[in-house]
């Protein structure tokens, strides 16, 4: 049982972020032991053809097949990080705990694996560029192609759990992130197959990230990352990364073309005039078909500073994200 302790009383200290590098990490399993990840079998037939072996292979050596994984594969997960963001901070990487993550790797192996890790260790500088490009080259191939599938699916999640906060709480919302995640007074409770501790967030916070690819729940603990929960988003199912032309298709069917298209050009907080752009209409067109989305509650309009921006609201996150 892994313990996440939180000031008492500070909803502020819970926070959702998404992780790409989490995300890849775990591809890397998902293709190392396909059978054991049943609702990746579609991305897997699109995907595996494309997969470049080196760099697979090293990423493989380095996320191992359970448990451990590397903390400087992935960053804190945010609201805004996207791949290119975490490819640069992997980059950027500091080199001595990189070092320490790699030693901790080459004590979970033998023979010819412990060497090479071992060799790694060695020689922080050219791993972490080797690193770094087979983390690019691995994205472009295997996972770029399916990051909007993927991103809807985690952003219409954290909708999904801010509005059952908002509605029910912070412990109710817990609750139902997996069965191996419970709330007790102040603190989130995580049982692990290997891995016990009690951690004290307060001052720092708990970030709560939905993974596609992981098929359980994970922890960061160890300082300085900040604490983090990786738990199965909802919604994923075996063809979650069908063709997003399929979401335009549905939507455009059900809502019309004009308002599908703006409410799946909502994917953060835009302005009448840049909903109007990202989908090439009018204003005027662009102010009603949001009205009328507004009216069906899949989206909201709030004022940030001089201007009102629209948002999708947990209802349309859904609607796109399913």
């Amino acid at each position: 049982m892994v313990e996440f302790r939180l000031a008492p009383g500070d909803v502020s200290a819970i926070r959702f972020g998404v992780s790409p590098g989490h995300e890849l990490a775990h591809a890397v399993r998902v293709l190392a032991q396909p059978q054991y990840h049943p609702l990746q079998w579609g991305w897997l037939r699109r995907a595996r053809r494309s997969v470049p072996g080196r760099a697979f292979e090293l990423l493989r050596l380095l996320v191992g097949p359970d448990g451990y994984m590397p903390d400087f594969l992935t960053s804190t997960p945010g609201w805004d990080l996207g791949p290119a963001d975490e490819l640069e901070r992997l980059r950027r990487a500091e080199l001595e705990p990189l070092r320490v993550d790699l030693r901790k790797r080459v004590e979970r192996t033998s023979g010819a694996e412990r060497r090479t890790l071992q060799a790694m260790a060695d020689d922080p500088a050219g791993t972490r560029a080797a690193v770094a490009d087979a983390w690019q080259q691995f994205w472009d191939a295997a996972l770029g192609p399916y990051w909007s599938q993927l991103e809807r699916i985690l952003r219409a999640d954290i909708a999904t759990r801010s509005r059952r906060m908002t509605m029910h709480g912070v412990g109710k919302m817990v609750e139902t992130l997996h069965d191996a995640v419970s709330w007790a007074p102040d603190a989130v409770r995580v049982r692990l197959r290997l891995h016990a501790e009690v951690l004290d967030c307060a001052g720092s916070g708990l970030v709560l990230s939905p993974s596609v690819m992981g098929p359980r729940c994970a922890v960061v603990t160890e300082p300085p990352a900040q604490p983090t929960l990786y738990y199965p988003a909802l919604g994923v199912s075996e063809r979650w990364a069908d063709d997003g032309a399929d979401t335009s298709r549905a939507l455009a069917n059900l809502l019309g073309a004009g308002r599908g298209g703006v409410l799946l050009a909502l994917r953060g907080p835009l302005s009448t005039s840049e909903v109007a752009a990202a989908g090439g209409l009018a204003v005027s067109t662009a102010s009603h078909h949001l009205s009328v989305l507004r009216a069906a509650r899949l989206v909201d309009s709030r004022r940030e500073g001089p201007r009102v921006v629209h948002v999708r609201t947990p209802l349309g996150e859904a609607l796109v994200g399913g």
